[in-house]
């Protein structure tokens, strides 16, 4: 869905209003029934052999993916990554916005980073409690994930984005999100493996011929 939405704000931009799943289909390179059901999801209504206002469309996905208002955030380690996700702005088009960021560096806390004063780890607690966000963004060492998370649901955070590259232990009624960025690597990888091997193969029977 994220990327159905960067496409049609993208189509905006250029004064487009209306698309078809076909032109979604191309774009997306994947199979035209596949967009159609993803369309029917949202339940948006198109006109038959016209297409989708791309406003509505934009609207419908938006209210699917609970991004029609907007997710206060926090976020608990402010390394390279963490650093580098504050320095995201489209998080702002998708409703989320970061209100307090925390690390327990002392070279850190104190310090700004693209507008967010960072914070004393040691003060989560009390300054959480004040204003509690939706949502918590582990950015810190795998050693440190566990503690941080049981922290932040310690104060009624129940839903967790996890960047540690660590399975959090949690209660039931916590979601958490796991991302392993070495995923999207090794799943490159053995595309190029099995691109590269297909390439071989070509050569050695043009060379055979």
């Amino acid at each position: 869905m994220p990327t159905y939405l960067h496409k049609l704000l993208r189509m905006r931009l250029e004064g487009k209003e209306v698309v078809s799943t076909t032109e979604l289909a191309d774009y997306m390179n994947i199979e035209l029934i596949v967009v159609r059901k993803d369309i029917m999801l949202t339940g948006v209504s198109g006109r038959r052999r016209v297409g989708y206002d791309i406003n509505d469309l934009i609207n419908h996905i938006m209210s699917f993916l609970g991004w029609e208002q907007t997710i206060r955030a926090t976020l608990i380690g402010a390394g390279a990554l963490g650093a580098a996700l504050l320095g995201y702005d489209d998080f702002s088009r998708y409703g989320l916005l970061i209100e307090s960021v925390f690390d327990c560096d002392s070279s850190k806390i104190g310090q700004e980073i693209r507008g967010h004063e960072i914070y004393d780890i040691a003060t989560i607690r009390t300054r959480l409690k004040l204003a509690r966000p939706d949502i918590a963004i582990i950015c810190v060492p795998n050693l440190s994930a566990q503690l941080v998370a049981d922290q932040v649901i310690s104060l009624g955070i129940r839903y967790i984005w996890n960047f540690a590259n660590v399975c959090l232990q949690v209660p039931e009624n916590v979601i958490v999100q796991r991302e392993v960025i070495a995923g999207g690597l090794a799943m490159l990888s053995v595309k190029m493996k099995y691109d590269r091997n297909q390439l071989a193969d070509a050569r050695a029977l043009e060379a055979e011929s």
